[in-house]
């Protein structure tokens, strides 16, 4: 009786650690889809940044 109880608290054990595991990697692939949005945002900041750059370069120039 005594090997069945600790048999079935081992097998509880492993299901847990599955859980955490399927849970660990739903966390991970949630924070990989925000990093790649804020990629995306920081790209679009970056080429808009070149823009306005070139543009106020093009002004002084045209000033000059």
């Amino acid at each position: 009786m005594r090997l069945y109880y600790k048999m079935l608290k081992g097998i509880e054990a492993m299901i847990d650690v599955q859980r955490m595991v399927k849970n660990l990697k739903k966390i991970a692939e949630e924070t990989n889809t925000i990093i790649i949005k804020m990629e995306g945002t920081i790209l679009v900041a970056s080429i808009n940044n070149q823009m306005v750059n070139t543009m106020n370069i093009t002004q002084i120039l045209e000033d000059l």
